[in-house]
């Protein structure tokens, strides 16, 4: 049986690792900084192993296996509590951010060690100004790693917060990584501040929170998440809040979910990141920054449910965001921010399906997509190592030079596209499903999501593929030699790469293809009993919550799904092949207006930076602020110091040193208040 002490070194394990490396390796080992790697590697393997211990404990029903939450000081009735929530989602989470981690971790060995360029300071290489960028790369990801699993096991909402607070700025930290490329600092600036936006809102609703509930007579800590869950629709129940309350403060927790999952209208942010190096964007892809938010959906589906109006907000915005996001992947020549573009359409789908109630089809999404998107990201990377370029109009013929690499990006863009049998397959057709229902129950805004979706289906299978004819098909285009953008500029050398790199895109291509059989479709598909399939996520994740029940697997509609991707994928191979039966141009000639928008991310960076921004606030507002500042504040505070200093010039005539005046002084007074005493009375 796993033990609370060991689910505790799940999150302490990767803190270590980043103690050790920033307060030892980095100031006192440059010379042997290689160690770093190693380091972060054995830290987050123990903690991968201790996840995977405890996700079958959970998984056997085992739901006891820590205490808490623990006190840890408390103001007059109000207890602060710290301690582990360990629940499925939580589970799931921990293999999932671990997991993911550790092949990141070691792709990561290679990946910071690419060939020697002239310009060393854009990579890391063998020089001294290298050695600090390698330990203190691997430094931030285990703090990255450390905040995420600190975030997921909380059991209250100030210690959720802290870590939600961290997760932003390692974020912060790792985008801006190469701090000396504009563009790179700029990137993170950007993410810092738009999650800040949705992250005001979260503080907002537990602010709200803490006041509804301060003054309730059930002697509850509602700053614990269990009782949150619990109790707090109760409350709107018994009178002691309105439902508005209760649809206010699940709005403000939903809104910092946009910020970190850079949900439509906070999505600005998450292709900028893309300045990052490569594992970094895997990482915040798949396991941490943006499944944050899809998490605290999750983690406060209860209260989500007892407000109707939330519900549906969150069922629209998610499935908006899936076919906006996915429109801007259809024109993007830069194969990370394709894959960006991607990430925000897919965690739309996950949205999605908690607006309509379908959790456990959600949850699900989440830990089959962690995988495959993270092999894509690993993917990206290994063609940028041999081309020196992002820009797949520069790439092409790699199939043949990097053999591997384009049979695990193949891989995982099937499962993206939900190809039958990859793991996409089964759980995007989860959430259509559960979408499908819910409007043949009588929602319309279900409806419309589900078409949404559909429509995602095929923009999802034609930009993915789009992407795997031009970077992999036809002949090679030069690489970075051509590229004039490209921050790499040297020899190009096509071939495959590092074996560290190689060997966790082949490890993670295989729950790519195998992880959706945890939702046992063939039992459902072919009556086939599978025994060893007892306890998996559909087993123990929460099938009926408050009601709902996850739908049984639809054969029909997952063939109508696949048919939609497999026609996108037909409609890329005609147009980007290497000799296409239709041009691109010629398509997207009479649509350029169309064509224009997408490619220019619909002008939300120049609507918020452009016009927000420079024109309303530092053309407006900032000049009134500084007016006020200046006229108003500024003298009050002038003419307090001027009344303090005359004042002060006044009272030191008095104060002059000489005894006599003192003695004087003292004498008149004795004298005056003799006098007052004798005639007064």
């Amino acid at each position: 049986m796993v033990s609370e002490q060991l689910i505790w070194l799940i999150f302490f394990l990767p803190l270590i690792s980043f103690a050790v490396i920033s307060l030892i390796v980095r100031p006192f080992l440059n010379q042997i900084s290689f160690i770093a790697g190693p380091i972060a590697i054995l830290a987050i393997g123990s903690a991968f192993a201790i996840s995977l211990l405890t996700f079958f404990e959970i998984g056997q029903g085992n739901h006891h296996l820590v205490e808490g939450p623990y006190e840890w000081f408390s103001i007059g009735s109000l207890a602060f509590t710290v301690g582990i929530l360990m629940d499925p989602l939580t589970a799931i989470m921990l293999v999932v951010v671990t997991g993911v981690s550790l092949m990141v971790q070691v792709y990561s060995i290679g990946y910071m060690k690419p060939p020697k360029i002239e310009d060393q300071s854009y990579n890391h290489g063998p020089s001294e100004l290298g050695k600090p960028v390698y330990a203190r790369y691997f430094a931030y990801m285990s703090l990255f790693t450390a905040s995420m699993l600190g975030l997921v096991m909380s059991a209250n909402v100030i210690q959720l917060f802290v870590f939600w607070e961290l997760v932003g700025l390692c974020s912060y930290l790792l985008i801006g990584f190469w701090f000396h490329r504009p563009a790179a600092a700029a990137a993170a600036k950007k993410a810092f501040i738009v999650t800040r936006v949705g992250d005001f809102g979260f503080l907002l609703a537990l602010m709200y929170l803490f006041f509804k509930t301060l003054n309730t007579s059930d002697g509850l800590n509602y700053l614990e998440i269990d009782t949150i869950n619990n109790h707090l629709p109760n409350l709107v129940t018994l009178g002691f809040i309105g439902s508005g309350a209760l649809t206010l403060i699940t709005i403000g927790i939903f809104v910092g979910a946009i910020g970190k999952s850079g949900q439509f209208p906070l999505h600005t942010w998450l292709p900028d990141a893309m300045e990052g190096p490569t594992p970094v964007s895997a990482l915040i892809h798949a396991a941490t920054m943006v499944t944050a938010g899809v998490f605290l959906v999750g983690r406060f589906f209860p209260i989500f449910q007892a407000s109707e109006s939330t519900m549906t907000l969150v069922a629209l915005i998610g499935g908006f965001t899936a076919i906006f996001a996915a429109t801007m992947g259809l024109v993007s020549n830069d194969i990370k921010r394709v894959l960006a573009y991607s990430t925000v359409s897919q965690l739309g789908y996950m949205m999605l399906a908690l607006g309509v109630g379908a959790y456990g089809a959600a949850i699900f999404h989440l830990f089959t997509h962690a995988f495959f998107k993270a092999l894509l990201f690993l993917g990206s990377g290994s063609v940028n190592h041999a081309t020196g370029t992002f820009d797949m109009r520069y790439m092409g013929g790699l199939r043949k030079a990097m053999p591997i690499t384009f049979i695990t990006f193949l891989i995982g863009s099937l499962s993206l596209a939900g190809i039958f049998p990859f793991a996409g397959f089964w759980s995007k057709d989860e959430i259509l499903l559960n979408a499908f229902a819910d409007g043949t129950d009588g929602n319309p805004v279900s409806m419309l999501v589900f078409a949404l979706a559909l429509i995602a289906v095929f923009l999802t299978a034609f930009y993915m593929f789009r992407a795997m004819f031009m970077t992999f098909g036809g002949s090679f285009k030069g690489g970075s030699d051509k590229d004039p953008e490209a921050h790499a500029h040297g020899p190009v050398h096509l071939g495959e790469s590092p074996i560290s790199m190689i060997l966790p895109m082949v490890l993670l291509a295989v729950p790519a293809i195998i992880i959706g059989y945890l939702a046992n479709p063939f039992t459902a598909l072919f009556g086939i009993e599978a025994h060893w399939m007892s306890h998996t996520l559909e087993h123990w994740l929460p099938n009926e919550i408050k009601g709902h029940v996850a739908e049984e697997f639809n054969i029909l509609l997952a063939i109508i799904s696949s048919l939609i991707a497999i026609l996108g994928i037909i409609l890329a191979y005609m147009m980007y092949k290497s000799e296409p039966i239709i041009s691109p141009e010629t398509v997207s000639k009479p649509f350029k207006p169309i064509h224009t928008l997408f490619y220019r991310k619909y002008y939300f960076d120049e609507l918020y930076e452009g016009i927000i921004v420079k024109k309303v606030y530092y053309g407006t507002v900032a000049l009134v602020l500084d007016w006020t500042d200046r006229n108003i504040v500024d003298r009050i505070v002038n003419i307090i110091g001027w009344t303090g200093t005359n004042i002060g010039g006044l009272l030191r005539q008095i104060q002059n040193g000489q005894l006599q005046m003192y003695a004087t002084a003292t004498s008149i007074g004795v004298i005056a208040i003799a006098a007052i005493f004798i005639f007064g009375r």
